[in-house]
């Protein structure tokens, strides 16, 4: 069938695929198809599976063609695309490039474009140079942990007498007034909690309603702007009603050794605490200082490389950093699309903000994969049976019902790759001379992206 067969490699990892079939296999192929239809053509004058071959031809002529063009097309492609080591990516389809249509008694010569796996000319890996900033933990930090302690163990009662204040869980009902300043019990909204201060509520209402007392009810006014997160109340002044029903306050408990006897057995005194938060604090901190040496290791041997991004490859990192982001909003997205559209932008528009963080993030991942071939390492079962049982003490539970949640999850070869690609890194670090930068205070760092 194929009697010739060109790859043209084109820009961004993308290649031209020029196939030829012989005049032979085009005539059969026409053939084949004209006296397929011919048994199930009505042709008046004729009986059916009757019609003479020069009839169809003169009827369906065109259409009969463009059959003929689709099958040997189909065909063709699948079996050159079978035998060729340049194969489409899973999320690149064959385009055709260019009008087609054979004609009998000639070669039939068609031209698919599609991107292929790159090509990765891997630079210098080994001893890269990099800085990286060293996180400092401060009384501040210590503090700040304290006090996040001390809010989770927080009692929280009635207050006996006073007025709302910030920081206070009050209940509340709100309802919308119409112009005639009458309530729309369409709106209306009864036992609403929320902190004053948070902001956790539809209209904003927390300077509103300081001072107010139990039991009593006020009117306000308020003029939303035009990129107001609520799209509904978006550009528009509405009246709202709101009754307070109950305040209540946090107490905080004090910070001393019974405290840390109520966080943990494992503490006795208050000190014990202390030490375990600036452990955790330690690791947390080597973590992330860890995750930033291997981010700029990779990001140097990206720039020492010369990689090619397919596009239909970053379309679908693109792709995935848009699921990252629904799903971190806990939304359906034709939820975020309709936020979008509010604002004149549409999700392609959204998703291009990603670029350079897709590109980013897609060739590291490319010179990883590079470096893992290159270097051959491998996991041995012991390994990955250390992981899983790491795995399982850092989620409290069994061993035995981790391993079989991973194999009936199918996540075996997954956790091999995770540790494979933690042995690279390891590697990577110890030959690479890091150099310290500044002094990053630890939330700035925590907080930053890689």
């Amino acid at each position: 069938m194929v009697t010739e067969k060109q790859i043209e490699r084109l820009e961004n990892a993308a290649v031209r695929l020029t196939v030829t079939i012989d005049k032979d296999t085009v005539n059969e192929k026409y053939n084949d198809v004209v006296k397929h239809y011919a048994k199930e053509a009505q042709v008046k004058g004729f009986r059916k599976g009757k019609v003479p071959f020069e009839i169809m031809e003169r009827k369906f002529g065109e259409s009969l063609k463009w059959e003929a063009t689709h099958q040997l097309l189909d065909e063709s492609l699948r079996e050159t695309l079978e035998e060729i080591d340049e194969k489409p990516l899973p999320y690149s389809q064959p385009e055709l490039d260019g009008e087609v249509q054979l004609q009998k008694d000639e070669d039939f010569t068609f031209s698919v474009k599609y991107d292929v796996y790159p090509e990765i000319e891997l630079g210098e890996y080994n001893g890269v140079e990099v800085e990286v900033d060293e996180i400092e933990i401060t009384e501040e930090d210590m503090n700040r942990e304290l006090e996040n302690i001390r809010e989770q163990n927080a009692v929280v009662q009635e207050k006996s007498a006073g007025a709302v204040e910030k920081d206070d869980i009050v209940t509340i009902d709100y309802w919308e007034l119409d112009e005639n300043d009458e309530p729309k019990e369409d709106t209306r909204r009864e036992d609403f909690v929320f902190t004053v201060g948070t902001g956790y509520n539809l209209y904003k209402l927390d300077d509103d309603i300081i001072g107010m007392e139990v039991d009593s009810e006020k009117v306000v006014t308020k003029e939303f702007p035009e990129d107001y997160e609520h799209t509904e109340l978006a550009g528009q002044t509405k009246k709202i009603g709101v009754k307070i029903k109950t305040i209540k306050q946090r107490e905080l408990p004090e910070l001393d050794d019974e405290l840390a006897q109520d966080v943990s057995e494992k503490y006795e005194t208050l000190d014990d605490l202390k030490q375990d938060i600036r452990t955790r604090l330690e690791e947390a901190a080597e973590n992330r200082m860890r995750d930033e040496k291997v981010q700029k290791i990779l990001d140097k041997i990206v720039e020492n490389s010369r990689l090619e991004l397919p596009e239909s490859m970053l379309e679908a990192e693109l792709d995935q950093f848009w699921q990252e982001f629904v799903q971190k909003f806990q939304a359906v997205p034709e939820q975020i699309e309709q936020m979008l559209a509010a604002q004149g932008m549409s999700k392609d528009d959204f998703k291009q903000r990603w670029r350079e963080d897709a590109e980013k993030r897609l060739s590291r991942r490319l010179v990883v994969q590079k470096i893992l071939d290159n270097e051959e390492i491998e996991v041995t079962d012991e390994e990955l049976d250390a992981d899983i049982k790491e795995k399982a003490e850092a989620s409290s539970m069994d061993l035995e019902q981790t391993r079989e949640y991973i194999e009936q999850n199918n996540m075996t070869e997954y956790i091999r790759r995770e540790v494979r690609e933690r042995k690279l890194y390891d590697q990577l670090i110890e030959r690479a001379t890091v150099k310290p930068g500044e002094q990053v205070k630890f939330l700035d760092a925590m907080q930053r992206n890689a």
